[in-house]
């Protein structure tokens, strides 16, 4: 366990469990809900066609970009950003993580970065399971990196909860430049720690949605809940 993330074991994950991968040199990660039998459900920028394979023998193209014979990688339905792949293609070349759960709120605050842990509960494993292969037929709306990501998939799938502004991760390098600022136009110790004070607290209020104010709403009534989201928002 380190300050960046939570590196596990493939043998220490259970069905249920939010895992996540770094990219580009941890620059940003990559979340999906672990559903046993070393596969993942995951949610992508991808609206291409029915990606599936009914011969058990034939190879398909998945996420890590290199052939796999798992039939099942990469199924998904058209327009529809949520997959399913087997863990190696889920990981590519990076590590395995587990997000953590019911932290305490010292401990969010005290992490570099977002995405990795929240101070929310978690529903029990079975219902985990089932709100991600639910979103599988349902689908989570349209892939948009600030408002409606991975991290923010995971997160409803393990609390039932949803957030209309952005996940951690993204609030996370949202608050980056308030410490960048405040070393740029201010000098000293005490500055600078206020600056970082503020980025870590801000960061435990975000978080705050799926803990205490985020909306419950059932898988089937997810899509009429964003629409009236945004209907109220235009109007607004």
């Amino acid at each position: 366990m380190g300050l960046l993330s939570h590196r596990v074991e493939r043998s220490d994950i259970v069905a249920g469990d939010h895992i996540y991968s770094w990219r580009t040199s941890f620059l940003y990660a990559h979340h999906g809900i672990y559903v046993g039998e070393n596969m993942v459900v995951h949610f992508t920028n991808d609206r291409s066609s029915f990606v599936t394979c009914t011969s058990s023998s034939a190879s398909i193209k998945c996420d890590s970009k290199t052939t796999c014979s798992n039939p099942n990688c990469g199924f998904k339905k058209q327009d529809n950003g949520v997959k399913i792949s087997c863990l190696d293609c889920f990981l590519g070349t990076g590590s395995l993580c587990l997000y953590q759960y019911d932290v305490a709120w010292y401990y969010l605050i005290a992490k570099i970065r977002g995405g990795t842990c929240t101070t929310a509960k978690s529903d029990p494993p079975e219902i985990v399971v089932k709100r991600a292969m639910d979103l599988l037929d349902h689908g989570f709306g349209e892939f948009v990196l600030l408002e409606n990501n991975c991290e923010d998939f995971a997160l409803y799938c393990k609390t039932g909860r949803f957030k209309i502004t952005g996940s951690s991760q993204v609030s996370s390098f949202a608050r980056v430049p308030t410490i960048a600022a405040a070393g740029f136009f201010f000098s000293g110790p005490v500055a600078l720690a206020t600056a970082a004070a503020t980025y870590s607290f801000g960061r435990y209020s975000d978080d705050s949605c799926y803990r205490d104010h985020g909306v419950e709403v059932p898988v089937e009534e997810l899509a009429m809940f964003r629409a009236n989201v945004k209907r109220s928002m235009k109007k607004d």
